[in-house]
């Protein structure tokens, strides 16, 4: 199903398991993604919660989406649940600092994530110094992962090959600004282990 998120935002239909799920809102008509994302609240949930069990694309209803891990999610501009996810949710909005509120975090990251009025996606040129793990930046056109100091490459069958993280100069960052705030700030980010 095309139900899976890349870094960069993308819906594809790929067979990469994801360790999360969460939504953009209503994305589909029958079994079909029609639409980018339905506002400003993009969100990452977990697997199972309290026993709830929702089909998928019923008519009207959000659209499950799929992420590798917790740093595809945010990478693609997703943020933690508020509700499935309160703990995750209140470490990122203590990292995110000042105590901002859903509605403030979601028009920053939206203001971020995407060129005003276009479904483009919006690149943020920032230096290696200090890009905290988890990030994840395009070279070519290619994302990969910043962990410590390698890169790994991303695909749409999990993480591949790795490569020294250069020293010097900037890079295209996929990662909302926002969110490599709150990575510098010390929100644990959940990373597959096949990145390492």
């Amino acid at each position: 199903m095309r139900n899976r998120v890349t870094p960069a935002g993308d819906i594809v239909d790929v067979p990469l398991r994801g360790a999360w799920t969460g939504n953009r809102g209503v994305l589909h008509e029958g079994r079909e993604i029609v639409r980018f994302h339905g506002g400003d609240l993009w969100i990452t949930c977990v697997l199972e919660f309290r026993g709830r069990w929702r089909e998928q694309w019923l008519p009207g209803r959000y659209t499950h989406l799929y992420f590798h891990d917790e740093a595809v999610s945010f990478a693609a501009g997703h943020r933690p649940c508020g509700e499935c996810r309160h703990a995750d949710y209140t470490a990122y909005r203590d990292a995110w600092g000042g105590k901002p509120s859903a509605t403030e975090m979601n028009r920053q990251l939206h203001r971020e994530r995407l060129h005003r009025g276009t479904h483009r996606r919006r690149l943020h040129e920032l230096s290696w110094t200090g890009l905290p793990d988890g990030a994840f930046v395009r070279r070519g056109d290619r994302p990969e992962l910043v962990l410590g100091d390698h890169l790994t490459e991303w695909t749409t069958t999990g993480y591949g090959t790795r490569r020294p993280r250069p020293s010097g100069g900037t890079v295209p960052v996929l990662t909302p600004p926002a969110t490599i705030a709150v990575l510098r700030a010390g929100y644990p980010v959940q990373i597959d282990d096949s990145a390492r």
